[in-house]
């Protein structure tokens, strides 16, 4: 995306965005000089970026289409961020065609990119709601068109919560989305980590974050295991006890082979809810 074009409203291209960071990340074009700058500056002390990125974005894909395969139809992924390709309606719509995605995130420039990016697919809807406050991401009226909650939902929350400061009590928020969801719906989250990483390396990456939209909060495998309280994880591949695991682990074929530097900037799990 060029510089010079104007910039949607509401956004502001000389603060970086983590949406439109990812996107670059990951290859994109959804993005301003500002946010690859950002980008180049965490990845001066993390050169595993784009393979931590890549990790947890296969996770996206695996454990949807894990869960489409489980029977659910029905997806919210929140904070999406919409990255060019492969996105949750690609991984879902793949196993079963009718299944519903309801795409939400509070960056103007990421509801741009969707009105250009789901244009023509069936069963999408997006709408600009932050995570933070449930009941209005919940009860909007494009959520209630096209999410039956009678029916089992699975909640995307990855890559999401790091960006939440305890004070705004992210498990809290996490609770009050799946208390709304049907028995048989799922949670699939990952979240930045800062365990066994280089001091040096987490310093960087929380002070480049702090000149940025959101502000990143890496946390411990203990605090990330607190968003699956009353829920019940499973295995994340064959063999394997149920919990956390590494973002590219997750679902992974040879889970040696998937376990990388990047991978481990992430731990992840799908649960389910049962009550």
């Amino acid at each position: 995306m060029s510089d010079i074009e104007q910039a949607p409203p509401g956004v502001d291209i000389t603060v970086p965005s983590p949406a439109r960071m990812y996107d670059y990340i990951l290859g994109g074009t959804a993005n301003y000089e500002v946010d690859r700058k950002a980008a180049e500056a965490v990845r001066a002390q993390m050169p595993e970026l784009e393979d931590a990125a890549w990790a947890n974005r296969g996770f996206l894909q695996r454990s949807v289409r894990w869960i489409a395969e489980r029977g659910v139809r029905q997806f919210i992924d929140i904070g999406a961020g919409l990255p060019t390709m492969n996105n949750t309606h690609d991984a879902a719509q793949a196993v079963a065609p009718d299944a519903r995605i309801l795409y939400a995130d509070n960056d103007p420039l990421v509801k741009m990119h969707a009105n250009e990016l789901l244009a023509g697919s069936s069963g999408t809807a997006f709408i600009t709601a932050d995570f933070r406050d449930p009941e209005g991401l919940l009860g909007h009226g494009d959520t209630l068109a096209t999410i039956d909650f009678a029916e089992p939902v699975a909640l995307l929350a990855v890559a999401l919560t790091h960006f939440v400061p305890d004070e705004d009590d992210p498990w809290g928020l996490i609770r009050r989305y799946m208390d709304r969801l049907a028995p048989g719906s799922y949670l699939a989250l990952s979240s930045l980590t800062s365990d066994r990483q280089v001091d040096q390396a987490v310093g960087n990456l929380r002070e480049v974050y702090s000149r940025a939209s959101a502000n990143a909060h890496p946390r411990t495998r203990s605090e990330i295991e607190r968003f699956f309280t009353g829920l019940e994880i499973v295995p994340p591949y064959d063999g394997a006890e149920a919990d956390l695991t590494y973002v590219g682990v997750w679902g992974a074929e040879d889970p040696d082979a998937a376990d990388s530097d990047g991978s481990r900037w992430g731990y992840c799990a799908v649960a389910r809810k049962t009550e």
